[in-house]
């Protein structure tokens, strides 16, 4: 695994594993005939939904967030092109997606169809991410992720050895109620919530897909994504400054939207800013 350097850390050491929560996520979701999930136009989301779509020969429907725009940008392309179908929902109504009023209506266009919240967070995809503490090379103390809607945290925290802890690094500005999201996921998925786990709100850098100097640089000389993954691992330099870990720590930094075996079987290519929180 590649590890972490800055000065900053001290004695603490950071591993970073690269692995697709998307695909952990769709692991336990897949089995319908037709999958219909929301996403931005930009979307990883539903660019995996689309690859795994055609892979599995199942249907798929992306319901957009806002107007349609032609050409279609290269991840709705690319979705198209794996066979999913586009809808479109105005932003007002996105805002509504899960309100039992659009979500007939959009039954009533699709049918027959499994729906898949955005960012596919729900029970299923809490019990894919649980299986990523098992696959960790290195001993370690604590796991790290960004945080968007919690499933991934979710997960990790129910996965984890007895005695190991995550910290997820929320992206969003005003991201208080990622607590109960998470505890509300656990419960779905395991009628029970565990207590290994904390979020981090002081490193969003302004809000979802904000930046600032500090964090440019950063994800630059890091070649990482910023959106999520750079105020993850700048957060974690930051705590390691402060103190909060016990010297000696290792962690391990969860390097998401990268292409792992599932997603890279796919074909799904990367490299976009997720169009929804992770």
């Amino acid at each position: 695994m590649e590890e972490l350097l800055d000065p900053a850390l001290g004695s603490v050491r950071v591993f970073l594993m690269h692995d697709d929560n998307k695909a952990r996520k769709l692991r336990h979701n897949l089995g319908h005939p037709r999958v219909l999930t929301f996403g931005g136009a930009y979307s990883n989301h539903i660019r995996a939904v689309a690859a795994a779509g055609r892979r599995h020969g199942f249907e798929t429907v992306g319901v957009i967030r806002g107007e349609e725009r032609l050409p279609l940008n290269p991840s709705l392309a690319y979705a198209v092109a794996c066979g999913m179908r586009l809808d479109y929902l105005d932003r007002d109504s996105y805002r509504r997606k899960d309100t039992p009023e659009v979500v007939a209506r959009l039954r009533e266009r699709w049918g027959d169809v499994a729906i898949l919240p955005e960012g596919g967070s729900n029970a299923a995809a809490v019990r894919g991410c649980a299986e990523l503490p098992a696959d960790i090379p290195v001993p370690y103390d604590v796991v790290c992720c960004p945080v968007g809607t919690g499933g991934t945290l979710a997960g990790i925290a129910a996965g984890l050895p007895e005695g190991k802890r995550a910290l997820g690094f929320a992206v969003l500005k005003g991201a208080a109620f990622l607590a109960g999201e998470v505890a509300r996921l656990q419960r779905e998925a395991y009628g029970r919530v565990w207590d290994n786990w904390a979020i981090d709100l002081g490193h969003h850098f302004g809000g979802y897909a904000r930046t600032t100097p500090e964090l440019t640089a950063f994800a630059a000389e890091h070649r990482v994504e910023r959106v999520y993954v750079a105020k993850m691992l700048l957060g974690i330099v930051g705590l390691a400054r402060r103190g909060v870990f016990p010297a000696g720590a290792r962690v391990v930094a969860v390097v998401t939207g990268q292409p792992s075996t599932p997603v890279a079987a796919w074909g799904a290519p990367t490299g976009f800013d997720s169009g929804e929180p992770r």
